[in-house]
């Protein structure tokens, strides 16, 4: 066995024997044994690695999936807490920071507004919808903030749960299973598709396929993906499903450093040539390098003041 076979199954054994671990947890509700397990996971699994998980052995492709479905669960009853511990304070958008992955969400959103003005010049949308929000719509509040200040934003999570704690943080927010939405698509210009929407590659191309079917021509969508080792943590989405769901891929950016899903820039396809390979091709995606209903009713103003206010407590 050469050196990277050798590396790639000392991190499967690695991630394999975490999976165990954490699947035999009495709860995935925050913890110190619960921090620890998924941030050795985090932590095995961020680092640039040679692995290809869409070519694991039947039994691994079973343990990435069960472990997948177990980072969704933690990750919801970690937004759940820290929902409920910054709705305690009178203003709760002062207090955003105390949340350990917020930083995350401002880099990523960052990264996915750049990628949208790269590959979409010009772009102004008067809409947008984030599909999968969670009870801390924090992606959508940073684009509002910083980014987007102009558009209304609509977010969308089938757990009612989840959508009553975004409430009471930001507002408003939409419970609805994204298959149930048809003419409530057309009215976006831009849609943003969670990474935890869709576990499987076959839910993940119904999803896409459903939002082509419905999105109006020439409008963005921003799919979070997975690349390399963070396929452990999130599915992977093929961009050839993004095609086939009648979009044109614009970009696909695998990013290094602390930002952990690769994100798909695409447009809903004016031809509906476009939206396929050509004469049975693939078509070639773009790789691009680093670019150098929750309603944003409150004024923009406000919300850059308390994004600024969040901020203040973050190391960048």
């Amino acid at each position: 066995m050469d050196a990277q076979n050798m590396e790639v199954a000392a991190l499967i054994e690695k991630i394999a024997g975490l999976q165990a671990a954490i699947a035999e947890l009495p709860s995935l509700s925050p913890s110190p044994e619960v921090d620890r397990l998924f941030t050795d996971l985090v932590t095995a699994c961020v680092p640039p690695s040679p692995v290809d998980v869409t070519k694991l052995s039947p039994e691994h492709q079973g343990m990435r999936e069960a472990l997948i479905r177990l980072c969704s669960a933690a990750e919801g009853k970690l937004e759940a807490h820290y929902a409920d511990l910054l709705a305690t304070f009178d203003n709760p958008l002062d207090h955003l920071a105390r949340f350990p992955y917020y930083s995350n969400y401002v880099n990523l959103s960052r990264l996915e507004y750049e990628l949208l003005a790269r590959h979409v010049p010009g772009i102004a949308p008067a809409r947008v919808a984030f599909v999968g929000s969670g009870p801390l719509p924090f992606s959508s509040f940073v684009l509002a903030a910083h980014h987007l200040p102009d558009a209304h934003f609509d977010n969308y999570d089938l757990c009612g749960a989840a959508n009553e704690r975004a409430r009471k943080l930001f507002g408003a927010s939409e419970d609805g299973d994204v298959a149930d939405l048809t003419q409530e698509l057309g009215a976006y210009d831009v849609v943003f598709l969670a990474a935890l929407i869709g576990m499987a590659a076959e839910e993940k191309a119904k999803v896409i396929a459903h939002l082509g079917a419905h999105m109006v021509e020439g409008a963005s969508l921003v799919v979070r993906s997975a690349h390399g080792a963070c396929g452990f943590l999130y599915p992977i989405v093929d961009p050839e499903d993004i095609r086939r769901g009648g979009f044109e891929v614009l970009a696909v950016h695998h990013p290094e450093g602390e930002v952990i899903n690769s994100v798909i820039v695409a447009r809903k396809a004016v031809d509906a040539q476009l939206s396929g390979p050509q004469n049975g091709a693939r078509g070639a995606v773009p790789l691009v390098s680093p670019p150098c209903s929750f309603s944003t009713k409150m004024e923009a103003s406000a919300l850059k003041k308390s994004e600024e206010l969040a901020t203040k407590e973050l190391a960048f």
